[in-house]
């Protein structure tokens, strides 16, 4: 093995797909933040909602709005965590993140061309994020 080619990962390569495996997609952390904010305020929601374009994490039908909640990296947010780069199978990664991007602007041009607003809100954002400042409510 040269040096190029050394491995960075601290785990064997079955370990580093259990890994993986367990990412998930729905019921995050930075969801359940935002989710249990919001229902302080006394929001009430709609869980991806599979009819809809990207299955939005909220859906607030009442108001015509939806909210993805984007972890930084998977969807290649700009902030510090979201622009770092791959040490293993970074030519996949960015490829795969690219993709998440690409898709993520077409399911919001989707909605909106069906009427909804739709907001993001970016894991980096969730500790400072005063819930009642989303533009949930009317347009």
């Amino acid at each position: 093995m040269t040096a190029k080619n050394k491995s960075t990962d601290v785990f064997t390569k079955e370990k580093r797909s259990e890994v993986m495996r367990a990412v998930k997609g729905r019921d995050t952390k930075p969801e359940m933040l935002l989710r249990k904010k919001l229902h302080a305020l006394g929001y009430r929601y709609r869980l991806n909602v599979k009819e809809l374009p990207g299955k939005p994490d909220l859906v607030f039908p009442k108001f015509k709005t939806v909210i993805f909640v984007h972890g930084c990296f998977w969807h290649g947010h700009d902030c510090k965590r979201g622009s770092r780069q791959p040490k293993q199978n970074a030519d996949y990664w960015l490829q795969k993140i690219a993709r998440n991007k690409a898709r993520d602007q077409k399911n919001k041009a989707s909605l909106e061309k069906l009427g909804w607003r739709v907001i993001t809100v970016w894991e980096c954002e969730l500790k400072e994020l005063d819930p009642a400042t989303l533009p949930i409510k009317g347009f």
